[in-house]
């Protein structure tokens, strides 16, 4: 005020210093304010005084002012509203107060959903009771290897210092553990540990102090090679170790594993924990004696993928888009060469179809137009697709044959160099419009994970369940797993010779083994 008079006694007069107060709080803040409303109070003429007085509803002590300025008005009630009508004026809205986040989701960086946190509860319940032997029986695609990586992890982080072993059966697939180990360990571990590799040209040696501690990721051949010729090795190795793991565990009974397993968990370390990592828990499709062993070997002790409201777990993978839903289609071929008694008879003792049989369809012309046409076909739909050939003078003939008509083709086989193979798959990996095909024979079953693959066709006949769920996995990831909606099977049925259907169909086919 005494600002306002030195500068102009003009601005002072009681009208402008109303005008001044009501623009600068508001006729609404001079009421909101207790402070403020007692001097409002302060200037009411005796009659509206009284008039405020009985609209508030206030009781009457013979100090009208007085009390009007110790009424409490709380904001949003009755008072309030009946104070601002009497003004004139509408009440301010009450604005709510904006609550405090206090929840907020936190995602792990290597997390599971929650069918597979199931699993890994499962397992490590299994491996805590004797015989500390259980396998993880999950479909391609479902997170078997991020599974058991959260089952590693939890080992390692219990276990210090200590060993647990990852045996695969091919480079590409060591390599794959190597690289999934490192992830999940940055995010789940709790110190140093090392990742010792032994496979290819990878050498160890366990003279060194430092293998005592990790993950010990060992090649099938390289394994065997060194158990046999130096026992030693595996022994001393064998020592330091409390876990092991077996990757395509469904071979798990086969010479070559059965001489590794008998020096790391039989002979050397019997009370080491060992843990079976397989999408068909069975070995053939009908040796019951083969698979009945692979059954006893693991103690009959399976965790399956299992999901409430669903007979068949395939069925939630599907719905979930975990898994593509794949349109089953087959190529019916009634040519080639009759087969005779000793030839049916053949493939009934053979484990797999003679070789002889399989040269004969490769070189089959018709088989081959109709598998060519077939290819050309799901080249209009899809930007990815693999072929399985039934040889790998097979695999380079669709291969030629399709690159000649115009198609970006290549064939992969085990003779093909290491660096060309990458370059091939790499490409074939990338996320480009072009439409690609990969022909191959014996190399993409495992450790090839090309999710964008929506197609495949099989012109691979086999009597192994295995073989083909393998085949059939490359190319059904779903959309959770960066792959696709919907994919495209064609399976070639000859005549005469084994084929499957569905693959769905043979998740639960070893189930009476492990019951």
């Amino acid at each position: 005020m005494k600002l306002i008079l030195s500068l102009d006694p003009g601005l002072a007069s009681p009208k402008q210093l109303r005008d001044l107060l009501i623009r600068i709080h508001t006729v609404e803040g001079l009421l909101l304010s207790p402070e403020k409303r007692s001097i409002l109070f302060d200037v009411l003429p005796r009659k509206q005084a009284e008039a405020l007085h009985k609209v508030l509803l206030l009781k009457d002590y013979g100090q009208i002012y007085q009390e009007l300025k110790d009424a409490r008005v709380r904001r949003g009630s009755k008072r309030e509203t009946a104070l601002f009508d009497f003004f004139d004026l509408s009440a301010p809205i009450l604005e709510e107060k904006e609550q405090a986040d206090s929840i907020q989701a936190s995602c792990g960086h290597y997390s599971l959903f929650a069918h597979q946190r199931v699993a890994a509860r499962k397992i490590a319940h299994a491996l805590n009771e004797h015989p500390k032997r259980v396998i993880l029986h999950m479909p391609t695609g479902a997170g078997k290897t991020r599974t058991a990586m959260n089952v590693i992890a939890e080992h390692l982080r219990k276990e210090e210092p200590t060993i647990v072993i990852w045996l695969a059966n091919t480079e590409e697939l060591c390599e794959q553990s190597a690289i999934e180990f490192e992830k999940a360990w940055s995010h789940l571990g709790n110190r140093e540990v090392g990742v010792f590799r032994f496979w290819g040209n990878h050498e160890l040696s366990l003279d060194d102090d430092n293998v005592r501690d990790g993950i010990f990721i060992g090649g099938l051949s390289k394994m065997y090679s060194a158990t046999q010729k130096q026992i030693k090795f595996i022994m001393e190795l064998a020592s330091r170790t409390s876990l092991v793991v077996i990757d395509e565990a469904h071979s798990a009974i086969a010479e070559t594993y059965q001489l590794i397993l008998d020096a790391l968990v039989v002979i050397r370390r019997p009370n080491a924990a060992l843990l079976g990592l397989t999408a068909t828990p069975g070995r053939t499709w009908s040796d019951i004696e083969a698979d009945e062993q692979l059954s006893k070997f693991f103690a009959r002790r399976k965790v399956t993928l299992e999901v409430e409201g669903y007979e068949n777990p395939i069925e939630y993978l599907i719905d979930e888009q975990y898994l593509a839903r794949a349109q089953h289609n087959s190529l019916f071929h009634e040519g080639g060469e009759v087969l005779s008694d000793k030839d049916v008879n053949r493939l009934q003792e053979s484990f797999d179809i003679p070789d002889r049989i399989l040269r004969g369809l490769a070189e089959d012309e018709m088989r081959n137009l109709a598998i060519i046409d077939s290819i050309e076909d799901l080249a209009k739909r899809h930007r990815r697709i693999l072929v399985f050939a039934t040889t790998v003078a097979h695999s380079d003939l669709l291969a030629a044959v399709l690159q000649m008509r115009g198609h970006n083709t290549s064939s992969i086989t085990g003779s093909t160099p290491r660096i060309r193979r990458n370059q091939i798959i790499e490409q074939f990996k990338q996320n480009t419009q072009d439409v690609q095909i990969i022909c191959n024979f014996g190399v993409l079953t495992t450790g090839f994970d090309a999710p964008l693959t929506s197609a495949a066709l099989i012109a691979r006949p086999t009597k192994s369940l295995v073989l083909y769920s393998q085949m059939v996995g490359r190319a059904i990831r779903g959309k959770q797993a960066g792959g696709n909606e919907k994919a495209e099977i064609i399976t070639v049925v000859d005549h005469n010779l084994p084929g499957f259907g569905n693959v769905a169909d043979a998740f639960n086919n070893w189930e009476d083994i492990w019951e």
